[in-house]
């Protein structure tokens, strides 16, 4: 008998595989020897359930070094007169702050520019004798902006009266200095309904303190370098435009360099570089504290977070640079809790000393004397950058040619090595991979159903649609257990199956095994398959990566390879015959110290930033279902989780801890859902507020010439999903909720809202209603209508052209011969095309437009918008100014809402106009 079970050079395996790949062929243990083990092919619970514990405080370690901690403020004393200061840089920030919001056209603008133009000139008056910096007001009389990409496609931006306030500074002796310019920009600007302290403010302190800095240093520089504090950023990019434009400085500038906000402090990271790898190459070469992601790149220009910066008016013009933002707190975008006390301390030193460090070196680089730094490559998409920082401390760069070199050695040999172990396994191999990757299905499947069936519990037993954006922490709990416990539910189902086959597998081998060991072995080779076909799940997104070119693919490179090298060092056999062992707990440590350390930060911060984004979700309030937003997070947070706990989750079958997880992820979720049914946790908070907006709306659509009598009512709407209901029981003004009050706003549309008619006469007059008059209208072999257009007293409207009937339009300011749009080709969105307007206060008010029509025009009802049936072109017009019954419901609104402003959306007091296709 003991003769018969040491069988060492025949004995069948079951996986069929000699294990390609392993660097280990050490002798194996006898049948006596693991017949104990066999018998016993248990992990303690406790193990299990530690390492699991690990496993998070290490991702939340990663997370806390690389995102929370923070250099220790500088004063100007210990920072030197060379060196960054925060203190001084938040001296900056208060002042702009408590002048409230200071948007285009405002009168809380003026004291701004002449703010920043006195530091600047400040800065002129101290900095090094050898050093000219000069300081001017640029004024912009107007300009029309036409980008080719995101969020303004189907757009003409047209601007006017902006001033800008441009330090230039220069070493005295190199008398080519002024031919190359490094540009740092930001803007002054805020929209309506913030202090912006984080957009902007913060910013702009920033390269006050950066230029008396840099204003020390220049006398050793080869190059300018010249910061822009612009305005009009925030109604579409303007200041930029008009910078790169018409300032005879832009035709110096190599490479730009943006700084913007989506909330308020922490780090400020790289979330966009140019296709020219020269800066981001230099940053990580000589930052401090570097911080930036190309994961945040991919998010960006995919659409999937829905903004705009200066930084793509830089890029449309062919420069490359960098693009920096602060991303703490994003939910307080652009609304009242965007202010000073939420700037973190060491936010704006770590910016500074980097940005610092960064113009030190490439204003004194001959390479951007020589160009290097802004040619366009000749294949920019082999050349642009991948990057990514390790916990805030290194950054690592390379190109795209070399990911792809890397990314295609790694898939090649990934398949070669699976094709071989395959082929060697035979039938049986195959069979077993077959199910452990039905296995990775079924994780994907159940942990998905268990995330998403929550996603569609919380609609039903929440008021809020989002009820964890004041607390994310509670995202975990309501999302990753059910998620997680789906996860194992599925792997485990896969993990079964398998087992049952390779239990049948070894019942009908040529030796006769003790059921015991029969059902052993086969648990202990499931169990390594399962791990192995987290690797699979890995290649497979790795080759979907490299397949489109994705610069995040480093991610799936790293959690393929790390597992991959420590399964083969550690757990794979070369010699022909392998008894199935236990996985060792090593293993594991070393399959995900890399990944973790390399992405696991990245991906919590991402979370983070995206739960952040809901309170602005619904870009056409009740556009999208109010369930839609916790079914995506509940999909990203499944995905996170069967993603990065594949290959810990395969420890757990062959352990005593199954239970313990089950009833951990039960009770976790249970208390989650328990606080927010009960409200003991509330949805939003002062802090962490419902982004609303309140309108008083004077509509005069239906006929030119005003030849309908105004209709006045007061639109109170959310970019948050959700009903309103508590809000306007609080508020108690006379609205009315619901989708049949639906109001067009020109530039986006509102499907759900509330409005109220009472009281609604006051605060505006007749001479406020904008004018739509018909000059001409010649109806020839092709139709053109003149139309002159007056906005009262707005310097802020949108107008959108009705594409359908309209082929090309001219537009100019009445009694000026020249076109700010020309006859050309244009854009549309749904058969529209939109213009929007932003000016300063003495922007012009009365214009002319042309319009074209299409040559035999025949109405199309099957796709075209019932606007687009009815109207030719829509007119909006914006005035800041509160009425008696806004200011009424404004001073009701609850603590959890506040007012939310983009470029897109109107005023507190609006008019609309139309004129009809049959006027």
């Amino acid at each position: 008998m003991r003769k018969r079970n040491k069988r060492s050079s025949q004995e069948w395996k079951a996986d069929g595989s000699n294990e390609v790949g392993s660097s280990s062929n050490a002798q194996e243990p006898s049948w006596d020897e693991a017949m104990p083990r066999l018998r016993s092919a248990n992990r303690s619970s406790y193990v299990m359930l530690t390492l699991f514990a690990l496993l998070v405080y290490i991702s939340w370690s990663v997370y806390h070094y690389q995102y929370e901690v923070l250099p220790v403020p500088l004063s100007a004393d210990k920072a030197g007169k060379r060196g960054f200061s925060e203190i001084e840089a938040m001296k900056h920030v208060k002042e702009l702050t408590q002048l409230g919001p200071h948007s285009v056209g405002s009168d809380a603008l003026d004291p701004a520019l002449k703010y920043v133009l006195l530091a600047a000139e400040k800065i002129k008056n101290t900095s090094h004798w050898e050093v000219d910096v000069e300081v001017e007001e640029f004024y912009v009389k107007e300009g029309a902006n036409h980008l080719n990409g995101g969020l303004f496609v189907g757009k003409t931006l047209i601007y006017a009266d902006l001033n800008h306030i441009i330090l230039r500074i220069t070493p005295k002796y190199e008398s080519e200095a002024k031919e190359n310019s490094v540009l740092v920009s930001s803007h002054i600007d805020t929209v309506f309904s913030t202090g912006g302290a984080g957009d902007c403010s913060s910013c702009v302190a920033v390269m006050l303190e950066l230029a008396r800095g840099v204003s020390q240093w220049a006398h050793s520089f080869r190059s300018s370098v010249i910061f822009l504090f612009n305005t009009g950023e925030e109604e579409g990019l303007n200041g930029a435009h008009s910078f790169i434009n018409q300032h005879p400085w832009s035709e110096t500038v190599r490479v730009a360099i943006d700084l913007e906000a989506m909330g308020v402090g922490g780090k400020a990271g790289i979330f966009q570089a140019g296709t020219h790898p020269w800066a981001i190459e230099k940053f990580a070469l000589v930052a401090k504290y570097p911080s930036g992601n190309i994961m945040a790149q991919d998010l960006f220009t995919s659409g999937i977070i829905k903004s705009a910066t200066d930084f793509q008016v830089y890029q449309e013009a062919g420069l490359s640079g960098l693009d920096f933002a602060f991303t703490d707190n994003t939910a307080v975008y652009h609304t009242k809790n965007d202010k000073v006390e939420l700037l973190k301390p060491g936010s704006l030193q770590h910016l500074g000393e980097n940005m610092l460090a960064f113009l030190l070196h490439v204003a004194s680089s001959t390479d951007l004397v020589k160009g290097n730094a802004s040619r366009a490559p000749e294949h920019a998409d082999q050349n642009s950058a991948i990057y990514f920082d390790i916990l805030g401390s290194y950054m690592i760069v390379y190109s795209q040619q070399f990911a792809n070199m890397l990314n295609n050695s790694v898939i090649l040999q990934s398949l070669l090595i699976w094709f071989m172990s395959l082929f060697m396994g035979g039938y049986p191999a195959i069979v077993s991979f077959s199910l452990s990757i039905l296995s990775v299905i079924l994780m994907w499947i159940v942990s998905l159903s268990f995330s998403i069936g929550v996603a569609f519990i919380l609609s039903s037993i929440s008021w809020a649609a989002v009820p964890y954006i004041a607390s994310p922490w509670l995202v975990i709990g309501l999302f990753g257990f059910p998620s997680l416990l789906g996860a194992f539910a599925g792997q485990n189902l896969g993990f079964l199956l398998l087992q049952k086959y390779l239990s049948n597998a070894y019942a009908q081998g040529k030796q006769t095994l003790l059921p015991s060991v029969q059902v052993n072995l086969a648990r202990l080779e499931a169990e390594r398959w399962l791990f192995k076909s987290g690797t699979m799940q890995w290649l497979i997104i790795l080759v979907l990566a490299h397949y489109y070119k994705v610069g995040s693919s480093y991610i799936p490179l790293v959690w393929l390879i790390a597992p991959a090298f420590s399964y083969g060092l550690l757990e794979a056999t070369l010699t022909p015959i392998r008894l199935p062992k236990p996985l060792k707990i090593v293993t594991l440590l070393i399959s995900l110290s890399v990944p973790l350390l390399v992405s696991i930060g990245s991906i919590i911060r991402i979370l983070g930033v995206l739960i952040g984004t809901a309170v602005r979700f619904d870009r056409n309030p009740g556009g999208v279902p109010e369930w839609l937003l916790n079914v995506i997070v509940s999909v990203v947070v499944a995905a996170t989780v069967c993603l990065t706990l594949v290959y810990l989750l395969s420890y757990i079958h062959l352990s005593g801890a199954k239970k313990s997880i089950i009833l951990v992820s039960f009770v976790c979720f249970g208390l989650s859902l328990a606080a927010v049914w009960s409200g003991v946790i509330p949805s939003y908070s002062e802090e962490t507020a419902r982004t609303v907006n309140v309108v008083h709306v004077v509509d005069t659509m239906g006929g030119h010439d005003n030849a309908r009598d105004p209709t006045s009512y007061i639109s109170f709407f959310s970019s948050t999903p959700g009903n309103l209901d508590r809000e306007i029981e609080q508020i108690n003004e006379g609205f009315e909720c619901g989708r049949e009050t639906a109001v067009d706003f020109v530039t986006f549309s509102v499907n759900y809202g509330c409005l109220s008619y009472n009281e609604t006469e006051q605060g505006w007059s007749d001479l406020d209603i904008p004018k739509i008059e018909i000059k001409s209208d010649r109806k020839m072999d092709l139709r053109v209508t003149e139309l002159s257009i007056d906005t009262g007293v707005s310097t802020r409207w949108s107008i959108a052209i009705n594409t359908d009937e309209i082929t090309n339009f001219e537009f100019r300011v009445s009694g000026d011969h020249k076109e700010l749009v020309p006859m050309s080709n244009k854009s549309s969105i749904g058969g529209w095309h939109v213009i929007q307007f932003s000016g300063g206060k003495n922007a012009p008010t009365k214009f002319d437009l042309t319009l074209q029509w299409i040559k035999n025009s025949v109405r199309s009802t099957s796709h075209a918008s019932p606007d687009a049936q009815k109207y030719l072109i829509k007119l909006r017009t914006d005035i800041n100014r509160l009425t008696p019954k806004s200011e009424r419901v404004l001073m009701k609104l609850p603590s959890w809402c506040s007012l939310f402003g983009k470029s897109t959306s109107p005023y507190t007091l609006a008019f609309l106009t139309a004129l009809p296709i049959d006027f």
